[in-house]
């Protein structure tokens, strides 16, 4: 609870792209909140923030890193931030590598779980994922 960082990948569920927010604890390596969404908009961040601080015994003096996308720079997400006590790291504009926890995350979960051809339905999907953190990634 001293350090998370979040990101925002699509996954194809029949017929749309649909959104996943993920907020990983970078001390564990272990997502401690996440969202599904067809709109990557800043209501999908907070929804992820927000279920991190539930989860997490709402701690107060995290810091969350996440890269500068709107959905992260919002007023919202970001007035969600100060009420939680938390401060708020951004990547160099452009520069993913500075986000990697989030990338390899999202490559575990894409090149080990998910099928190629995506998802049939939002709902299979977010089942499928929510089994993937719940049951093999935080088991691992």
């Amino acid at each position: 609870n001293q350090v998370w960082c979040g990101d925002v990948t699509y996954i194809w569920t029949g017929k749309r792209w649909a959104y996943l927010a993920v907020v990983l604890d970078l001390f564990a390596r272990k997502p401690v909140g996440w969202a599904m969404s067809f709109s990557p908009d800043s209501r999908l961040t907070m929804k992820a923030l927000e279920m991190a601080w539930e989860t997490r015994g709402k701690p107060g003096g995290v810091m969350f890193h996440s890269d500068q996308g709107s959905h992260y720079t919002s007023r919202q997400f970001r007035q969600l931030l100060w009420r939680y006590q938390i401060r708020q790291s951004m990547s160099r504009r452009g520069n993913c590598w500075d986000n990697s926890p989030m990338e390899r995350f999202f490559r575990s979960l894409k090149n080990e779980w998910m099928p190629v051809v995506g998802y049939v339905s939002f709902s299979e999907a977010a089942h499928a994922i929510t089994d993937y953190i719940v049951g093999y990634y935080s088991a691992l």
